[in-house]
């Protein structure tokens, strides 16, 4: 990508009306654009972000067996009404409005229902499970407190997996599965140090659920985390038998601010019961799919690293998730045998599928040193009249400031997939 042909531009200042720092550094960036209090738009930038953070997903997602399909965000309140959730009174985060041809829709919040009817269709014996599905698809929640930036939104995307299994054994060996697998994808973008598997309340379905959370002062959640045992405990689970079954005590824990990424739940027979989804065993009797239900939401998870991985100058993007892998920056644009030269590099960067966004604008080496630091890319490499006379390049490391000279071999050699 050629930065001059980047239609979203960089600001000098953050936005004043936004609190969340995450939501300052995309947008002074570019990577989203504000369209209303918990309303953005991703742009070309902050959606190369999305992409891999969903790419990461999916690959650890169809690795423990998951299938992907969509499924609509319309909601029809009869299969709702089944499950005592479409009223008001008993959820409060519904959007709905009414049909022109009559009657009520709901916009989806969550999955659970439909799904569910859908498996009606496929699972009729014992031999068709445990089954793994999952999507990644747009959620609406009628949020009062959207004031987090893309970590809490009124729309924003949702990686919801669901499964269906014969027993509670079957059912818990997929439930850890999927929690290592959230290890895993919290690994891969960059923020696993900071991410604990929390011990929540499991509800009416089971002792425990878990949740995702990553340690950040920026967050709104307040766990307490035993750094011996690498584990975290929500505060609605901070009761002596509870913190004695997890094999710790109060004392023991450190209160610390974090940032949901992430949840897995148990959802017993609830759904599959209310909505008759059932399978025949092994005997020819009818039983209740046990189900679980398992979330991240990749805009959350984006909005987490800007928080976490950020400097006073911008952004630092780890590699995995980066819009581009290389910030190319050519100076000296009114040197017409440097631009060349610059566009040189650029080209057969590009032919060895390196990504690569290109500076090739008319302006100041402040404000391209200034702009790079900002959007944030793993690595910088500047192109100027002295490197070409020089024979080297300058590689500097966004995260950790670290200066390598390279020829122009080696530079090929080092980013050349």
């Amino acid at each position: 990508m050629r930065q001059s042909k980047l239609f979203t531009k960089t600001r000098k200042e953050a936005p004043t009306d936004e609190v969340a720092k995450n939501a300052k550094l995309l947008i002074q960036g570019g990577y989203i654009y504000k369209n209303m209090a918990g309303v953005y738009s991703f742009l070309p930038l902050g959606l190369k972000v999305i992409s891999k953070i969903n790419s990461v997903i999916r690959e650890e997602m169809d690795a423990i067996g998951g299938q992907e399909l969509y499924m609509p965000s319309l909601q029809d309140p009869e299969l709702w009404k089944q499950t005592d959730r479409w009223s008001d009174e008993k959820v409060d985060v519904w959007f709905k409005s009414e049909l022109k041809a009559g009657g009520d829709v709901g916009f989806a919040w969550t999955h659970e229902e439909v799904i569910t009817d859908i498996m009606r269709h496929y699972v009729s014996s014992y031999k068709d499970l445990p089954l793994f599905a999952y999507q990644i698809q747009t959620k609406f929640r009628n949020e009062e407190r959207a004031k987090s930036g893309i970590m809490r939104t009124r729309e924003f995307w949702m990686k919801d997996l669901y499964s269906f299994c014969t027993t509670e054994e079957q059912h818990n060996e997929f439930y850890e599965a999927c929690a290592v697998a959230y290890k895993k994808i919290f690994d891969r973008l960059g923020i696993g140090d900071m991410t604990y598997k929390t011990f929540a309340s499991g509800g009416a379905f089971c002792k425990f659920s878990h949740e995702f959370q990553t340690l950040a002062d920026a967050g709104e959640d307040i766990v307490y985390v035993d750094n011996e045992k690498g584990l975290a405990i929500n505060e609605e689970v901070l009761e002596e038998a509870d913190l004695a079954e997890l094999g710790t005590s109060k004392e023991k824990l450190e209160k610390r601010k974090s940032i949901e990424v992430g949840n897995i739940f148990s959802l017993g027979t609830k759904f599959s019961e209310a909505l008759g989804l059932f399978y025949k065993d092994e005997n020819g009797e009818n039983q209740p799919v046990i189900m679980g239900s398992y979330g991240i939401g990749p805009a959350r998870a984006m909005g987490t690293v800007v928080d976490l991985m950020s400097d006073e100058k911008g952004i630092v993007w780890p590699e995995s998730i980066a819009p581009f892998a290389l910030h190319l920056v050519g100076l000296n644009g009114d040197d017409e045998e440097v631009k060349d030269y610059a566009d040189g590099i650029y080209t057969a960067l590009q032919r060895m599928n390196v990504e690569v966004l290109y500076d090739d604008r008319d302006a100041r080496p402040g404000e391209k040193f200034a702009d790079s630091d900002l959007l944030g890319m793993p690595y910088r490499v500047v192109v100027s009249k002295k490197t070409k006379e020089a024979g080297q390049f300058e590689v500097i490391e966004r995260a950790t400031g670290e200066v390598r000279y390279l020829s122009e071999e080696e530079l090929y050699a080092d980013f050349a997939k």
